[in-house]
């Protein structure tokens, strides 16, 4: 089994690879220096499907399976996501929370005997623009400004997201608690960029 299960607190990045089918992200370590580490997950979801999934990979030659997130609902915007290790067991759960998302972005990440944090959008300036945004006639152009998500249980950090400014989407995520499970962390950063639609 690769180092990255099991694994706990630290930083990374996440990288969105572009296609047309299929999201796909890289998760790399991030070095004290700011520069990338070892890969430590390769995900994919396929677009337009009635049952939302992501599979994580090891690194991008996909022949072994870290993780995966699957939606308990088909086609759900308040959709519960399980996470389970590559032998189904269950490592935790994350779902956006839609009616506290409609003005700013709300998430429930669970590690079940661990963690149980909220995650909502820092800035709610950058919240209401991106929804006046979205309303605008500029389809083909992406809102670049950076928004971020800071996770807490019982007010302590927990994990905190940062999306960097630029046309492809690069999330930084600092890993607060030791007790997050680090796929668990990565399952829940990537599905803020899949999933912020929604």
């Amino acid at each position: 089994m690769d180092s990255t299960a099991g694994a706990t607190g630290g930083r990374f990045t996440v990288r969105q690879k572009m296609t047309l089918m299929v999201n796909r992200y890289v998760v790399t370590e991030t070095l004290p220096d700011g520069s990338d580490g070892r890969v430590l997950a390769f995900a994919e979801q396929k677009r337009m499907t009635l049952k939302e999934r992501m599979e994580f990979y090891t690194d991008e030659s996909r022949k072994q399976l870290l993780c995966t997130a699957t939606a308990r609902q088909v086609v759900d915007l308040g959709a519960v996501y399980d996470v389970r290790d590559d032998q189904e067991r269950l490592l935790g759960t994350y779902r956006k929370k839609f009616g506290a998302s409609l003005l700013r972005s709300t998430w429930e990440l669970e590690q079940p005997g661990s963690v149980d944090a909220v995650g909502r959008e820092r800035n709610r300036f950058v919240a209401v623009v991106r929804r006046v945004w979205d309303f605008l006639p500029f389809d083909l152009v992406p809102f670049v400004w950076p928004y971020h998500f800071d996770f807490t249980s019982d007010g302590g950090p927990v994990m905190k997201v940062d999306k960097k400014i630029g046309l492809r989407d690069r999330y930084v995520v600092d890993v607060a608690s030791p007790a997050l499970d680090l796929r668990l962390a990565i399952a829940q950063a990537v599905a803020l960029d899949a999933l912020q639609s929604r």
